[in-house]
């Protein structure tokens, strides 16, 4: 009788291991990755606490004003495509551009074009270091 009450005394461990694969598979699914340029960017510095949450896209320009998607180098013609590509991993996520002091203008406001005709955004969210 002894052998008979020690298998009734052991604890299922089964749902519960099923119920913490659910939880991670939830937040596997629902997570949002940022995709990084994937180059260091010397930003300018600015009195200013507004913060972009959730970022989602990251797009950053270089000193020498080459554009950076997702550590690749791409032209500004292909800014939009890529933007898209993007956008269907990530609708939700906010897009802003990280722009290099040094870098020029002319390649910034070109950039912001594209991404007014892609996102339909007006004010593109630039990113800046912080005082």
């Amino acid at each position: 009788m002894a052998s008979d009450s020690s298998a009734e005394d052991d604890v299922n461990l089964t749902p519960m291991l099923d119920v913490v694969f659910i939880l991670l598979i939830f937040f596997i699914v629902t997570a949002q990755f940022i995709k990084e340029p994937g180059v260091e960017i010397s930003r300018t510095e600015v009195d200013n606490t507004e913060r972009q949450n959730p970022l989602g896209i990251l797009i950053a320009i270089d000193e020498e004003s080459d554009i950076y998607i997702d550590k690749e180098v791409v032209t500004l013609q292909e800014v939009g495509f890529r933007i898209r590509e993007l956008r269907e991993d990530n609708p939700k996520g906010r897009l802003v551009v990280q722009a290099d002091e040094d870098s020029d203008a002319g390649v910034l406001i070109s950039l912001m074009e594209i991404i007014n005709n892609e996102d339909g955004l007006t004010a593109v969210p630039v990113s800046v270091e912080q005082e």
